[in-house]
């Protein structure tokens, strides 16, 4: 009788808070921004948008040129018109939207912004244009989610569209907060591509991270060596099911991004400002090039496959001469077409059998004095790193790049827990959280037994929002050398793009106000009730996120 009334008495306080966070969010719309602000101060009265409307911006120049035309596509669902947008006219209050860069402001840091909503006007100050881009992020959020729709037709012809008065100061807690995309694995086309950087802006997010090479294909053009595209980007079959099946479909498939087609996609996250950060593996995972290019392994007459499996092969580059010169000319592509400052280069599951097996990698042992194959592993990471860095490059790592030592000034990306990412930042190197328990979106999200197929693990959405980038183990100065995080979304059991977006969303959103958020303004509970209504701008969006936590208290059947 005691547990029954217990239990009675829970549910009824769960009720409660549901009812109460749900008045609550309708009498606070601020309240359903995600990533929340760091603070916000409610106003009276509200701002009403309308054909009278116009954006104003502090100069002609192109970023905010830009920036103001986005908005004005953005609330086109509610004035049916192309706002028009004009350049200064800040004194007078006349209803208009005011995009102002201003450097002389005393903001946190780059990418912070002030948003300021009173009946007469909205304001979003920044010292950069990104600053805008997040304030103007925000306001999206405040508006009715109807601004979502493309085809204002479809908009209810009863939406009141107004924003309640309002003053937030807002500014991310990490410089980077990163989402990653597999493409390799399972090949995906540009318009997805687009959408999902439309939607880690959408969140405040502003690094992409294209895994474009992997054993079973090749997806990047490459002019010097077009056999990458030929015969790299295919393989002749597909794994069905888990790795365990045994079973394939015996059916050729691949595919690859042209050279126009990688510049379209980085023009069109610079101006949603996200950078692309490409990856191109190396030492290992390489059989999909060595299938095209056997003369850079290590191992004679092999008939070397783009292999049609997932998992970790023994395939590598060999550490001569030609290949060196082969991957410094693959990135002098890459380099061409990628502006970011930094480049992924793998360095992860190299197994180092074919170098112990190769007199080629043996004497290179010898003769630049290493003790094993994981100091060789060491200096071929360290030759690319040096070709990258004289060419104003960086280069990042998975946390294999420690063994043997790490490249003077890699960035690690700690995947395998965090105790790669806590070595590197006690030796003062710049880190990216991505450890596999919370931050991999590949994993199962709630039961197995009633989930798609996935290829293991358990992380639900508590884990991914309670997740805490900067480790214990860190205090003090080595903090500062955790640069962010990043959810990783590898592919294997993705073969369609709705597979991917239930597996990312809304995973993703939760990662977001990790990076952005400080820690000690997150609560779990208040982030599932503004999940609510986000929710129904990931509707409109036709985004297919995982539904487990939409309508219901976490925890309650």
């Amino acid at each position: 009788m005691k547990t029954a009334c217990i239990k009675l008495i829970l549910s009824l306080f769960a009720v409660s808070c549901f009812t109460t966070l749900s008045f609550a969010m309708q009498k606070a719309p601020q309240q359903r921004v995600i990533p929340k602000p760091v603070s916000m101060e409610a106003g009276e009265g509200h701002f009403e948008l309308n054909r009278n409307t116009k954006i104003r911006i502090s100069a002609s120049e192109k970023a905010l040129t830009e920036l103001a035309d986005y908005l004005s596509d953005l609330i086109y669902a509610a004035t049916w018109v192309e706002t028009p947008v004009e350049t200064g006219g800040f004194n007078a209050p006349d209803s208009s939207i005011h995009l102002i860069v201003d450097e002389s402001t005393d903001f946190e840091n780059n990418e912070a912004y002030a948003l300021s909503v009173a009946p007469d006007g909205i304001t979003i100050k920044a010292p950069t244009s990104t600053g805008i881009f997040y304030g103007v992020q925000t306001l999206r959020q405040l508006l009715p989610v109807e601004i979502e729709h493309s085809d204002p037709s479809l908009v209810p012809q009863d939406v009141k569209w107004t924003v309640d008065a309002v003053e937030i100061r807002d500014y991310p807690r990490f410089q980077y907060r990163g989402l990653h995309l597999d493409v390799a694995r399972h090949f995906f086309p540009v318009e997805f591509v687009k959408k999902y950087i439309d939607l880690l802006a959408m969140h405040k997010m502003n690094r992409f991270h294209w895994h474009l090479t992997e054993d079973q294909g090749w997806r990047i053009e490459i002019k010097k060596y077009p056999k990458l595209t030929e015969v790299s980007a295919w393989r002749n079959s597909t794994l069905i099911g888990h790795y365990t099946s045994g079973e394939y479909d015996n059916i050729r498939y691949g595919g690859y991004y042209t050279q126009e087609e990688i510049r379209e996609v980085v023009e069109y996250a610079r101006k949603r400002h996200v950078t692309v950060v490409p990856e191109i593996e190396m030492p290992g995972h390489s059989s999909a090039v060595l299938a095209a290019y056997p003369d850079f392994g290590c191992i004679d007459g092999k008939d070397y496959k783009v292999q049609t499996t997932w998992g970790v092969f023994e395939d590598i580059f060999c550490p001569k001469e030609e290949t060196f010169r082969f991957l410094e000319d693959v990135l002098t592509e890459v380099m061409e077409l990628f502006p970011s400052k930094y480049i992924h280069i793998g360095g992860d599951e190299a197994p180092k059998k074919q170098w112990e097996e190769s007199e080629q990698a043996q004497s290179v042992i010898q003769r630049e004095d290493l003790k094993d194959e994981h100091e060789l592993q060491s200096y071929f990471i360290s030759r690319i790193e040096k070709f990258l860095n004289s060419h104003g490059r960086q280069i990042i790592g998975w946390d294999e790049i420690l063994e043997g030592g790490l490249a003077p000034q890699a960035t690690v990306m700690s995947w395998r827990g965090e105790e790669g990412g806590i070595e590197a930042a006690k030796m003062n190197h710049d880190v990216i959280m991505t450890p596999g328990g919370t931050n991999y979106f590949d994993h199962y999200q709630a039961n197995p037994e009633t989930e798609p197929l996935a290829i293991g693990g358990f992380t639900p959405l508590e884990d991914v929002y309670h997740y805490e980038p900067v480790p214990h183990e860190l205090s003090g100065e080595k903090a500062k050398y955790v640069l962010g995080a990043q959810g990783n979304v590898w592919t294997e059991y993705m073969h369609t793009t709705d597979k991917v977006e239930y597996m990312a969303y809304p995973r993703a959103v939760a990662l977001s106000e990790v990076l952005w958020t400080p820690a000690d303004n997150k609560n779990w509970m208040e982030f599932w009730g503004r999940l609510q209504t986000h929710f129904k701008r990931l509707d409109i969006l036709e985004v297919n996120y995982a539904d487990h936590y939409k309508g219901h208290i976490p925890g309650q059947k």
